[in-house]
């Protein structure tokens, strides 16, 4: 069974050593911006809505759904052990938090054994 393993990550604190996909999702809104946001993460409602919940998040989440579906069916086509999806933005904290939520629940309903984490979320 292929192992998913999607993160997030914070650019400033490094790039991840392992990895086979990179998504940069510093083009979203970023709530560090906003004062009562700032010290949440993506795993708030609000928070997320605000990262993702407007129309370039829209659009990435709905572009990237299929791309995602079609790499997984191609690694368990190659019998490949493990993928893993890193995504970043600035501290970790907020976009790419959001981000992997919704990943993980584009994944969730596929045959795979899926992990996930939030490498910086503390962080920031």
């Amino acid at each position: 069974m292929l192992r998913v393993t999607v993160f997030s990550f914070g650019y400033k604190y490094g790039l991840p050593k392992e990895m086979n996909l990179l998504w940069d999702v510093r083009f979203l809104p970023n709530p560090y911006w906003v004062e009562s946001l700032r010290q949440r993460t993506g795993q708030e409602k609000d928070v997320a809505d605000y990262a993702i919940g407007n129309p370039a998040g829209r659009k990435f989440l709905q572009m990237v759904e299929p791309l995602l579906l079609f790499l997984v069916e191609q690694y368990l086509a190659i019998q490949k052990d493990n993928l893993y999806i890193a995504v970043g933005c600035t501290g970790g904290r907020h976009r790419s938090v959001a981000v992997v939520e919704a990943l993980r629940k584009m994944l969730e309903k596929q045959s795979v054994d899926l992990s996930f984490f939030h490498r910086d979320i503390e962080k920031g």
